[in-house]
């Protein structure tokens, strides 16, 4: 088994075990909608095993970046159709991450008045950027009520059908950095004492019925995959001796079938309790380059190998990884720039 070994995920198959990263790119308009630009970007990068897109909103109240995209209306949907049908014709296979802030947005990237909302009210520290304002501390957040909450998990469930409906293999709950399902998670976010916070098992809650929202909606697991990042010190998250506690959701999703458990390390050794924990195919992110990720599948730590910067520099890696080309280095000045300028204007071999 290498990188090109052909790997079964979930109902599909993919030709490599060469994954790229959810990476958010800001190329969005304040709609949510993305351009032909887009499709271009990922069309480009079409020969990985499976691309897993940016981050992208369940709702208008699930938005908090500037320039992100949605999935949460019929004009976002046409313009990811754009996206899928170019991926689909270089032969790729296309996962869309679907993700809520919650607390991790300010008002300036908003199309809508209303505060945040988040497991608890607790502002998340640090900073974002806005068109408008330059640099803002992340609002604070309302505390969603016990009866708002099966609504939210419904739009995960709504949002799953639009990006079928889009033309996506399927779609990834972002359940990592920071955001509304990590927040569910982090006993440090989520200070709740009804059953979605408190115990491990009530912390899970939250995330394991958006799973089964997703799956009933979808038809099918293997069409659901889930990205987690345990240890990982971003968007104020910051929790101790975690590893435990996501040994016990990876147990609890195992059941379901999910084509994937999406794992960034983050250099607490979670990845290794997690892979014993969680029955089915895992992926790993963080860092990897070549040699390291061949050992990490021969080694048997991981199904498939997910690469993130490298990606943004080398839309064709998987071309030069199988001739040992040498790698550009991307420019983090236009990560998340608008326009063509380091995005698709990166030459291939």
């Amino acid at each position: 088994m290498n990188l090109f070994s052909p790997l079964t995920l979930g109902s599909f198959s993919i030709g490599n075990r060469i994954v790229m990263a959810p990476m958010t790119r800001s190329r969005a308009d304040a709609k949510g909608v993305l351009s032909s630009l887009t499709a271009e970007y990922y069309g480009l990068r079409a020969d990985a095993g499976l691309i897993i897109t940016e981050g992208t909103g369940t709702s208008e109240m699930g938005m908090g970046y500037a320039r992100t995209p949605g999935i949460y209306n019929e004009e976002q949907v046409a313009a990811w159709r754009l996206i899928t049908d170019a991926v689909h014709a270089k032969g790729g296979k296309i996962f869309l991450q679907l993700m809520h802030v919650g607390r991790i947005a300010h008002s300036a990237n908003r199309n809508i008045p209303e505060a945040p909302v988040a497991p608890s009210a607790i502002r998340a520290e640090g900073m974002m950027w806005t068109d408008s304002e330059g640099m803002q501390p992340n609002d604070l957040p309302r505390a969603l009520e016990l009866e708002e909450i099966p609504a939210v998990i419904a739009e995960f469930g709504e949002a799953t059908k639009r990006a079928l409906q889009a033309g996506f293999d399927g779609v990834e709950l972002h359940a990592a950095s920071g955001y509304l399902p990590n927040q569910f998670l982090s006993p440090g976010a989520n200070l709740r004492t009804d059953i979605y916070g408190g115990t491990i098992e009530n912390r899970n809650r939250f995330v394991i019925e958006t799973l089964q929202a997703m799956i009933a909606t979808a038809g099918s697991a293997g069409k659901i995959g889930m990205k987690v990042s345990p240890g990982m010190k971003f968007n104020g998250i910051d929790d101790q001796d975690c590893i435990p506690a996501y040994e016990a959701l990876a147990a609890a999703i195992s059941p379901l079938g999910l084509a994937y458990l999406h794992v960034m390390r983050t250099g607490i050794g979670a990845e290794a309790a997690l892979r014993k924990a969680f029955s089915g195919k895992l992926l790993l992110g963080g860092g990897f380059l070549r040699d390291e990720a061949e050992k990490a599948l021969v080694e048997g730590a991981a199904d498939a190998i997910v690469f993130g910067t490298p990606f943004v520099a080398n839309p064709d890696l998987v071309a030069r990884f199988e001739v040992a080309a040498p790698l550009q280095n991307a420019d983090p000045a236009t990560f998340y720039t608008p326009g063509p300028h380091g995005y698709t204007d990166y030459p291939v071999l």
